[in-house]
């Protein structure tokens, strides 16, 4: 019995042993199982963490530098847009800038001493204007017989000729005792070569220049012209009171004498732009073609008609202030450098399309003040105003050469130049008949009405189509080759 008894009691004391040190060693492996645990999962989120935080710096970084290399490329964009100097840089922009620049000096003068002397021999108000803008009649009928032409002849011969056809043409205005239908003759036939060398002039402009640089390219040649008249008219006005209105033209004839020079010493020897003969029939056919679409046809449209009227106001400076004209016609130049400039240099270009109209009807609007009969210096800066509208012209002329095919480039642009001139010859008629009924104040008001009227009416026509092109399911593709 004792033995059994100590048997047993071993035996539990075995198992209680064997239990105890299960549990203990269970407890201990998991106090042990648990901190391996806490250990391992601290080392992970640490490694998850450092990977987690890892990734984020490098999209931070990556972020960074995508934003500052956006910077970069577009910093770099704008410093490789067209410039100013990046155009003198250009092959055959420079003496090409010089000949247009001179030739509207010559103009200014010549015409600005025409008109003096005109109104001098006949008082007639609407003589006196046809005599300053009479030559860019003809340039419809030029437009619609002779534009073929343009880009059918080499342009450096073209423009040299058509220079010295105008040297040789002012200095017979200028011949004493000159019959005005003599006169009228001469203004003719300078209008129909006007016709043709506005053609080669602004095509060869456009095949010198990159199309991106063409915006910016007619923009200085448009300040050029804002600043020879601004010197044209000073020079002009000069010339007639110091000595008169026949040495003013002869100055004239001299002036395109060196335009002559320029452009067959300046410009290369380059082949037309076109082959084939010109022709009154190829002529009709693209002036046609270009026509044919609506949105042409209202780039057109705002291209001639409201700047057209308010140049029949400014054909009305001379009677209208016979001592003052010359004043006048300078701050119009300066008002008209002022819009170019901005426009072409400064105007973001997602601003254009809005501000083609309205910019368009600032030149209306400050020759109402004239129904006031406004003082010298409210006149002047009236004037001054509505000229820096004419950088509207700018922008529907970018519009036009988004819409014209390539290989009508030069035609389309002397189609505009033509129309634009026969137009502001149309209105100067219109002007000096309202002047000759009525005043001359009377038909700057009028010619200004209907500016703004034609001004609205085009817009409105614009809008309504940029609605209908952007409502669901409407296509609206302008070919820019096939049309």
């Amino acid at each position: 019995m004792p033995r059994h008894r100590a048997r047993h009691g071993t035996r539990q004391d075995a198992r209680h042993d064997t239990r105890r040190e299960a549990r203990h060693g269970t407890r201990r492996e998991a106090r042990h199982g648990t901190r391996q645990d806490a250990r391992h999962d601290t080392r992970r989120e640490a490694r998850h963490g450092t990977r987690q935080d890892a990734r984020h710096d490098t999209r931070r970084e990556a972020r960074h530098d995508t934003c500052r290399e956006a910077r970069h490329r577009s910093r770099h964009h704008t410093r490789q847009g067209p410039r100013y100097r990046s155009l003198f840089r250009t092959p055959e922009f420079a003496p090409l800038f010089l000949t247009g620049s001179v030739h509207t000096a010559a103009q200014t003068v010549a015409g600005l001493g025409l008109a003096t002397l005109v109104f001098r021999a006949t008082g007639s108000p609407l003589l006196s204007a046809l005599a300053l803008f009479g030559p860019s009649l003809a340039q419809l009928l030029g437009a619609t017989t002779l534009l073929s032409a343009a880009d059918r002849l080499p342009p450096r011969a073209a423009l040299s000729g058509i220079a010295l056809f105008f040297a040789v043409g002012t200095a017979v205005l200028a011949v004493p005792a000159l019959p005005v239908w003599a006169v009228f003759a001469v203004l003719l036939a300078e209008g129909l070569a006007a016709s043709l060398g506005g053609g080669v002039r602004y095509g060869l402009l456009n095949e010198i220049l990159p199309r991106e640089a063409y915006l910016l390219g007619r923009s200085v040649t448009n300040m050029a012209t804002g600043v020879c008249q601004i010197g044209g008219f000073a020079a002009g006005g000069l010339l007639v009171a110091l000595l008169s209105p026949r040495g003013a033209v002869l100055a004239g004839a001299g002036l395109y004498l060196a335009a002559a020079l320029l452009a067959r010493l300046g410009l290369a020897a380059r082949p037309p732009r076109a082959a084939g003969r010109p022709s009154i029939a190829a002529t009709r056919r693209a002036n046609a073609r270009l026509l044919s679409l609506p949105a042409r046809r209202r780039c057109y449209l705002a291209l001639w008609v409201p700047n057209g009227l308010i140049v029949g106001c400014e054909s009305l400076f001379v009677p209208y202030a016979p001592e003052r004209a010359g004043l006048l016609f300078t701050c119009g130049a300066f008002g008209m450098l002022v819009g170019d400039a901005v426009v072409g240099r400064f105007l973001p270009a997602r601003l254009r399309a809005r501000l083609r109209f309205p910019l368009q009807a600032l030149l209306a609007a400050p020759f109402l003040l004239f129904a006031l009969d406004p003082g010298l210096p409210l006149a002047l800066a009236a004037v001054t105003v509505s000229a820096v509208g004419y950088g509207a012209s700018l922008l529907h002329q970018e519009r036009l050469m988004a819409l014209v095919p390539e290989e009508l480039g030069g035609h389309a642009l002397g189609l505009h130049s033509s129309g634009m001139l026969a137009f502001q010859g149309v209105s100067a008629a219109l002007a000096g008949t309202l002047a000759q009924y009525a005043s001359p104040r009377t038909g700057m008001v009028l010619l200004a009405v209907a500016s703004l009227a034609v001004t609205f009416l085009l817009a409105r026509a614009d809008r309504r189509e940029t609605k209908k092109s952007a409502e669901p399911g409407t296509v609206n593709l302008v070919p820019r080759s096939s049309v």
